[in-house]
């Protein structure tokens, strides 16, 4: 008999690894090219067909993306692979689009404090940017993938309204983008949050795709997923390990884990294309090259059905 749950409607997930980006983008000590990859080979080898690979931000801002051009040569792309990359701005685009790359993901944030700090410009000096963006993109054949960070809460104003999410993803929408991904920057989102902003866009800007970016830095970014297949989102992004979090943010940590999300999907009788073994075995080489514990629960204690030799495990006395 299988242990394997029934899969529901709507049963294949996309996972999309954003490790190698928003994982990497807070260290602090430089993860040299080859090691990055070396890592984000090893994750499509697991079986993961969607990663953002880096960002092509000043390497002022962010010195850990400077080699974004070499990581993205260096990947190996097996059949089916979806490779992405963040740009903040027009000369990011322009750096994207001298690569091979099948779409880019551009950002905004729903909170004006928030956007000023991340990108430094307002929500609308954004937006006004994002047409020639846009249209730079696709003239080289380049998919756009429309952000919106800070979704769910703004460390610095506090509750974002649903509303003004809609109204971003409707202004995506009109460009001619054909997802957008809510970000939860700092991991304020909650099963009430993602219910209201999924029902929000459906209701502002119908047809779009959403995709759903959860950090989990009040533990309950697993929690928002369910939420989020509940309302039929079938778009995941996750990082290695729980790598991650905002450098312009106030108190934002991890991602949730790419492999905590895989056991949960798979153990829910959904589909994923990965092989969770081989994901964690990626996410043991990423957490060598960081050098310490990642926060991730999968990488500690394996797969459910994981064998132990009764022999090696102590028995108690008394």
């Amino acid at each position: 008999m299988s242990s394997k749950a029934p899969a529901p409607a709507g049963s294949r997930i996309t996972i999309c690894e954003v490790g190698p980006r928003d994982g990497f983008q807070n260290e602090k000590t430089f993860i040299p090219t080859a090691k990055k990859i070396e890592i984000a080979n090893a994750l499509l080898a697991s079986g993961l067909r969607h990663m953002q690979v880096t960002s092509f931000v000043s390497p002022r801002a962010v010195p850990q993306l400077a080699d974004a051009e070499e990581v993205l040569t260096g990947i190996d792309r097996p059949e089916g692979a979806w490779i992405t990359a963040l740009v903040p701005n027009l000369r990011g685009a322009e750096r994207a689009a001298q690569c091979r790359l099948d779409a880019v993901h551009t950002v905004v944030s729903a909170s004006e404090t928030h956007n000023r700090k991340n990108v430094n410009r307002s929500i609308e000096g954004s937006l006004s940017e994002f047409p020639a963006v846009f249209e730079r993109l696709q003239a080289a054949g380049i998919g756009v993938e429309g952000g919106i960070a800070t979704a769910f809460g703004c460390p610095f104003e506090g509750v974002v309204p649903a509303e003004q999410v809609a109204r971003i993803a409707r202004r995506y929408q009109e460009l001619g983008a054909e997802s957008v991904s809510l970000g939860d920057t700092t991991g304020m989102a909650t099963p009430l949050t993602v219910r209201a902003a999924i029902r929000a866009i459906l209701a502002e800007a119908p047809g779009l795709d959403i995709h759903l970016h959860f950090h989990n830095t009040r533990g309950v970014g697993l929690a928002c997923v369910m939420t989020g297949l509940s309302e039929g989102v079938t778009h995941y992004d996750a990082a290695v390990g729980g790598l991650g979090g905002c450098p312009f943010a106030a108190g934002a940590t991890g991602n949730i884990c790419t492999e905590d999300l895989a056991y949960l999907l798979q153990e829910s009788g959904y589909e994923t294309g990965v092989d969770l073994d081989r994901l964690i075995a990626a996410a043991l080489l990423a957490q060598e090259a960081i050098g310490r514990d990642l926060p991730g629960q999968v990488i500690k204690a394996g797969p459910r059905l994981k064998r132990h030799d009764p022999e090696l495990t102590a028995t108690a006395a008394g």
